[in-house]
């Protein structure tokens, strides 16, 4: 027998003599083969040889030298009543199990990771109002309904309808040229004024209709009758509510004017003056945030219960918050009482659904633009500016004026826990609603349609007044069941989620939006988890964007009133609730110290978020 047929056709055991070494794949081709299973065959190697021919002598024929290719022919696998060896044998011991989970777990972490924000979205706002449509008909549909057959129920919504479309028309026609002014010109100290002008907007508004009333009112600073008269009644609360949300617009416009693309803007001033450029085409392009600002405002306006409550103006919100807090408690009308609200949100969010269609065509790059010289109008739009901040200032300066020596010593007396308790609910829900609006914002600016889905229940959930969410989570929670929540703050954390949830992904989603999403798809590509890119890349790069949006939601929860005050636990009182029962019976100095103490809260965590945001800009 020829040496290369000897050599390929040695039987491995039983001889007694010494083999070639023929390498890895020669050692593992002396695996038994399974029998019926025939080997396709490799370019440039011949078919492997059958049994009898294995076992009489060379199947490549006398004189044949075998290829490099024949140790991969020789290659045999396990019989079936052998275990298999390699990695798949590895795989079948106790621990398969476990790793075939772990990698399913790992494949759907996008979905569960959603799957639990959706469900917290769900849970602080659909499930309200799901229950309080099921506790309309438990109650007896014919008696609740009956209510609103009431024609002072609605003059009551009539007011309240009128009120926030006042609201809205002043703010636009306020907002609208302070955001031109503070974005576009050349105005000196215009980012001061603006943050005066803005920095009412994180108050809760009641403090400015306190404030004002300790300046106008009958023994105010520069009270009289004249302006005590005329701070009152439904003027009273458009202008104070006007004076509270103008920021809303001026913010909004002023964003959307920074963001249009700058090519646009130059192409124009070729042929027309800066004032013209600005009236005529920026001013159109930023119709969609004019419009959003617009809705923001009225959603706002209708919600509003401190201020008129305060004014002694008679509003439709009041009258639910009576039918539950008050001496006519009648649970069964107040959930049909809030049918027309319900209505009402329903058409603000399809509006805002709208509105959202349409895009401002934006670079999100300010830097360097060209600002629109004043000229002659420089000291008038410098008095303009100067009297939006004193508009801003004139209403804390007078609660600082009322609280005195007096209103400091008492307050150790009269604050009692409410700080604590604020910056506790609003800290968790802050935090709740920033990694919230991690996942929603991502998937909002990644274009997922469940995350558009859910970032419309949020939305609805933020247009929707807040006396409406508050009967829902009342005739959710308050059942013997749930006392563990009810009974605790964790009833308020609920409640600023369902309300505020939409800042969150909102401004997340922006800012994910704004960046690139090569580096994630990179990751992707070279197989990290959704959870180490979310956790890895997302947060860190866009870290600003998070950070802003957890400091929104969290002086917005600080500052809530409306959403609270219908279900705060006893004894667990935030310090807006705190101020708005004390201010009708406690001592004007007290409150007055109380509402500058809120005024030191906000500013603080506003000037602290402005600080980190800062550092992190510079790193």
């Amino acid at each position: 027998m020829d040496v290369a047929c000897e050599r390929w056709s040695t039987p491995r055991h039983g001889t007694g003599q010494s083999r070639p070494r023929l390498g890895r794949h020669r050692r593992e081709s002396a695996r038994p083969r399974r029998p019926g299973r025939r080997r396709a065959e490799r370019p440039g190697c011949p078919r492997e040889p059958r049994r009898e021919q294995r076992a009489g002598g060379c199947a490549l024929g006398a004189g044949a030298a075998p290829t490099a290719h024949h140790a991969h022919a020789r290659r045999r696998r396990p019989a079936r009543d052998q275990p298999r060896g390699g990695r798949l044998g590895r795989n079948r011991g106790p621990h398969r199990g476990t790793s075939l989970v772990r990698a399913a777990l790992r494949r759907r972490q996008e979905p569960i990771a959603f799957a639990a924000a959706g469900s917290i979205v769900l849970v602080a706002t659909l499930l309200p109002l799901g229950v309080l449509a099921g506790e309309l008909v438990l109650a007896g549909w014919q008696r609740g309904v009956g209510s609103l057959g009431d024609p002072a129920a609605w003059a009551l919504l009539a007011a309240s309808l009128r009120i926030a479309t006042a609201v809205t028309a002043l703010a636009l026609l306020a907002g609208v040229p302070l955001a031109v002014l503070f974005a576009r010109t050349d105005l000196p100290a215009r980012r001061s004024a603006f943050v005066l002008h803005a920095f009412p907007l994180f108050l809760p508004p009641f403090l400015l209709a306190l404030g004002w009333f300790f300046l106008l009112g009958r023994q105010g600073l520069v009270g009289s009758e004249t302006s005590a008269r005329l701070f009152s009644g439904v003027p009273a609360v458009v202008a104070v509510l006007a004076l509270a949300f103008t920021p809303v617009v001026t913010s909004l416009v002023a964003l959307a004017l920074d963001g249009v693309d700058r090519s646009l803007e130059e192409a124009a001033r070729v042929v027309a003056a800066p004032w013209r450029v600005t009236v005529g085409i920026l001013l159109p392009l930023v119709a969609p945030a004019v419009a959003l600002a617009a809705l923001v405002v009225f959603a706002l306006a209708l919600t509003e219960l401190g201020v008129p409550m305060f004014l002694r103006v008679p509003v439709y919100p009041a009258a639910v918050f009576a039918r539950l807090g008050g001496v006519a408690y009648a649970p069964g009308e107040a959930f049909a009482l809030v049918l027309p609200l319900v209505a009402v949100a329903l058409a603000v969010l399809a509006c805002e659904r709208l509105v959202a269609r349409r895009g401002v065509p934006t670079l999100g790059l300010a830097i360097g633009r060209p600002l629109v010289p004043l000229g002659r109008w420089r000291t008038a739009g410098a008095l303009v500016a100067g009297l939006a901040a004193a508009l801003a200032v004139a209403p804390i300066a007078a609660l600082a004026a009322r609280a005195g020596r007096e209103g400091w010593d008492a307050v150790p007396v009269w604050v009692g826990g409410s700080v604590g308790n604020s910056l506790l609910a609003a800290g968790a829900g802050a935090t709740i609603i920033a990694a919230v609006g991690v996942v929603l914002g991502r998937a909002i600016a990644r274009g997922r349609p469940w995350g558009a889905a859910l970032d419309a229940v949020a939305v609805l959930g933020f247009v929707t007044p807040a006396a409406v969410l508050g009967v829902g989570l009342i005739a959710v929670w308050n059942r013997p069941a749930t006392r563990a929540v009810y009974g605790t703050l964790a009833i308020v954390v609920l409640g600023y989620v369902a309300r505020y949830a939409a800042i969150g992904a909102r401004t997340i989603a922006v800012a994910i939006a704004q960046g690139s999403p090569h580096l994630e798809e990179a990751a992707q590509a070279v197989g990290g988890s959704y959870v180490r890119r979310l956790l890895g890349i997302v947060v860190p790069v866009h870290a600003r964007g998070v950070v802003a949006a957890w400091l929104l939601a969290l002086v917005f929860c600080v500052r809530d009133l409306e959403t609270t005050v219908l279900f705060y636990p006893p004894g667990r009182e935030t310090l807006p609730v705190r101020i708005f029962t004390l201010e009708a019976n406690g001592p004007p100095a007290v409150v007055a110290a109380l509402a500058l103490i809120q005024v030191v809260v906000t500013a603080s965590i506003l000037l602290i978020g402005v600080v980190c945001l800062g550092r992190s800009r510079r790193r």
